[in-house]
């Protein structure tokens, strides 16, 4: 069955949250199962922004008024990796379990070798806290240890419900380096994270 068809699929898959019941059934951790990573050769406009959508929908839905201008960022993001399919898109992939679209991650290897920036990265509701997301940032740290970049960098929000992304980027080895008020909403707070790439916590989390 092909991937692209899939996408339609993976609607009704994320309506069941009981994924603990695959683990019963297979007899084997999700956090072990194989994901793919793949280019978005073949993919339509509109995908990356579509599932930072639905990743966000929570946001969008409880505090529209600070998040949907992120919208036209999401948006203009798309546009970039399409338009630019040999540079900013060449630095995005999709992540697959199975043949379901799970979600993707994306990273800026413009300051190479000092540092690499992880980018948008997402795990569409319905595949969360099975470790999917960490093993995304797994694979921008990979790349990033292939191309000879030394320090990874990153940042997300402070508060209860950005809990589950900075315990992510603390399981992949990432420090706390600073924090600043966030320009789209004054009374949150934007923290940012490093990591040295040629440390050993790497070989030990990836």
């Amino acid at each position: 069955m092909e991937r692209q068809k899939i996408l339609a699929d993976a609607f009704v898959f994320e309506k069941d949250p009981k994924l603990a019941g695959w683990e019963e059934a297979c007899g084997f951790s999700l956090e072990k199962a194989r994901l793919d990573f793949t280019s978005l050769h073949n993919q339509r406009r509109g995908l990356i922004a579509s599932m930072l959508k639905r990743s966000y929908a929570e946001f969008l839905k409880c505090d529209g008024e600070h998040w949907h201008p992120e919208i036209s960022k999401w948006e203009e993001f798309d546009r970039m990796v399409f338009d630019h399919s040999e540079t900013v898109g060449a630095c995005v992939f999709l992540s697959w379990f199975g043949d379901l679209l799970i979600g993707f991650g994306s990273y800026d290897p413009r300051q190479e070798p000092g540092f690499g920036i992880v980018g948008y990265n997402c795990i569409l509701p319905g595949f969360r806290g099975l470790g999917f997301g960490k093993r995304q940032i797994r694979e921008i740290l990979r790349r990033f240890r292939i191309r000879g970049i030394r320090i990874a960098k990153t940042s997300t929000l402070s508060g209860e419900r950005h809990n589950s992304a900075q315990r992510m980027y603390v399981a992949c080895g990432f420090r706390e380096t600073g924090r600043r008020l966030w320009e789209g909403n004054p009374s949150q707070t934007v923290v940012y994270y490093e990591k040295k790439v040629s440390d050993d916590t790497l070989d030990r989390t990836v």
